[in-house]
């Protein structure tokens, strides 16, 4: 398996604040790596509700995520302030991939690098994938990268 180069912060222009908090610490002193997909699933989630107006309470479209996985660089620490990076690495009809990285401040390699999707359902079937509605993919076309 060959190393990849780091992702860097020139390969966002979607950044979101993650605060740390005291409880994401392991017993080794970092950032536990299950705490990382909390941080990623929740600056997504943030955009799509801020930037996209999904409605997860009440509305008739939601996103379930079948899956993720995340490339760790660097540990982060309980109390850091995190700059999260967000792209869209492909927007489908029903369904969308992100790239998301976090990176310590004034660091310009990504400390952790992360893959998630989201496939857009009915919220009471969940069974059958639904077109993305169009306020959430105007919101995300505009996170996509040029040859992605």
């Amino acid at each position: 398996m060959t190393e990849q180069t780091p992702k860097t912060r020139d390969d966002y222009t979607y950044f979101r604040d993650v605060h740390t908090r005291w409880y994401d610490n392991d017993v080794y002193g970092h950032v536990n790596n299950a705490v990382y997909y909390f941080y990623i699933d929740s600056v997504i989630n943030d955009f799509l509700i801020k930037e996209g107006g999904l409605d997860f309470i009440n509305g008739p479209t939601i996103g379930i995520v079948p899956e993720t996985r995340c490339r760790f660089r660097k540990p982060l620490r309980f109390p850091e302030v995190v700059d999260a990076g967000l792209a869209v690495k492909k927007l489908g009809r029903t369904s969308v991939v992100y790239d998301v990285s976090l990176f310590r401040k004034d660091d310009q390699d990504a400390a952790a690098e992360g893959h998630f999707v989201h496939v857009f359902v009915d919220r009471n079937k969940q069974d059958q994938p639904r077109p993305i509605p169009e306020q959430i993919r105007s919101a995300l076309a505009t996170l996509c990268r040029d040859g992605d």
